[in-house]
This record gives structure tokens, sequence and C-alpha cells, in this order.
């Protein structure tokens, strides 16, 4: 199987970091590089997304599968785990199919409940832009505009957006993901259930994880500690970083 793209700074115990949908590795260098005065960080591109390979398989068991695939690469044996939204879901499968391989665990703005697909805007500015036709990235905001307002959004979607010679190019597999978008949605196995040290961090604006939320992810992760970034929204990490690091960094260091 092809490797993941990934990148490591530091030395340390082993901290891996999953992204998000349409995200990329490239999303956590920041906060990778203040995380690794303590840790040895990997931030590492999911399939389909990034420099990671392409491929029309795509669902949590086979990107929990990769990461264990990565892990044996590396050679670790375990690892403290980060994972945001649709890498919280990946870590979340992990951690229940391999709780050996698993230090501490990190969850970022999901839940392990089902989410129906509420993507469909973004997929459609997506494809609203013609690539092969672009002369530069402001024509492709102006052309996304038209269905995002929100300048953030755009960004961290156009971030996706590689010049290839004279044309442009997406990194991610966009005809898989907008395929198998329901993929991203589906719920962790009710019955499942993981018995080690968890952190779930949510935004305080975001309703990705609600307070009804709780007692599944209590059932799942008896272990588990929720806590709430005011302000910040569902890209927590990125809207409120200094905290986010407090709340992960202070949980890491607990026995």
């Amino acid at each position: 199987m092809p490797q993941l793209s990934y990148k490591t700074f530091g030395e340390g115990e082993p901290l891996i970091i999953l992204h998000g949908l349409f995200g990329s590795l490239d999303n956590w260098i920041t906060l990778a590089k203040k995380f690794a005065d303590n840790y040895k960080v990997y931030i590492v591109d999911q399939r389909n997304h990034g420099l990671s390979f392409h491929d029309d398989a795509w669902d949590y068991d086979l990107m929990a599968e990769d990461l264990c695939e990565f892990m044996s690469t590396e050679q670790l044996d375990k690892a403290h785990l980060i994972g945001h939204s649709m890498g919280g879901k990946t870590v979340m499968n992990f951690a229940v199919k391999y709780p050996e391989k698993v230090d501490k665990l990190i969850v970022a703005d999901i839940g392990p409940k089902y989410y129906p697909v509420h993507h469909t805007t973004i997929i459609k500015a997506l494809y609203s832009i013609d690539v092969n036709a672009l002369s530069s990235r402001n024509e492709a905001d102006e052309q996304m505009q038209k269905l995002i307002s929100e300048f953030g959004v755009r960004q961290f979607l156009l971030k996706n957006l590689q010049r290839d010679g004279d044309s442009f190019r997406w990194k991610m597999n966009l005809d898989v993901i907008a395929k198998n978008i329901e993929e991203v949605g589906k719920a962790l196995n009710q019955n499942a259930t993981y018995a080690q040290p968890t952190l779930f961090i949510r935004g305080g604006k975001s309703d990705y994880i609600q307070d009804g939320d709780f007692n599944t992810i209590h059932s799942i992760f008896p272990k588990s500690k929720i806590e709430t970034i005011a302000g910040a929204g569902h890209w927590l990490h990125a809207e409120k970083p200094a905290e986010f690091f407090q709340l992960v960094t202070e949980f890491l260091a607990n026995e």
C-alpha cells in the first residue's frame, strides 16, 4: 500500500495529528511546531487529501488501517493521537480497533454519532471552478464567492489548489470525496468501547458536539472528558490555537 504523506517535528513520545475533511497536514504546521517542544509530532495527510495517494475506496475502516500501516512503517508501537472532524472519526475508529496502539486520544469537535451530509454547497462550489481554465487563485476565489460568502472558508478550501505547469489542479481527490460523502458522517459502532483516557474538545460556537451527545460519548469512551473552547467554531484549533494547545498539553501531561 502507498505510504501516506507526512511531516515530522521535534523529538520525544510520538504524537500523530490527523486533519479533517477537505484539509491537509498543512493546517496543523503551526501547532505541530509548538507541540514539538515536548513530543515527536507527525502530521499526516489522509488518503485522497493533501499529497497522499488517491484511491477509489474511502471510508473510516480504511483510514484507520492506513494509520495502522503508517505506525508500522514508522516503527511506532504506540502514540498519542489527535484528530479533528473527519480525522477525529478516524482516530476514534482506530482506538476502538487497536487500543493497545493508543497512548492518549484527543478528538477535536466531532462526536461518535451519525452526521447527515452537510457539505453539498462546498462540493458544488469546488466543482464550479474550472481548474483547467484558471489563471490565478484570485480568480478561483471570485468564482467560489458566488456560493460561499465566508472568506476564511474559501481560503481553507483553496489551499487544496495546486499549480500544475500552466494550469491548476486539486490536490484532493474531489470526485471520490463527492461520490462517497455519505461515508464522512457515518457513526461509530455504538456497541464499541475504548477504555483509556480520552479528551473531546468542542467549539462553543460549533454544533458538532451538543450537550445531548455527552451520554453517547461517555458510553463508548468511559474515561473521556469533554472541554469547550468558548467563542470557537468548528475549526477551533485554527480559531483559538492557544486555548487548544493548553487543553491538549495539560491532558497529555497528566498521568
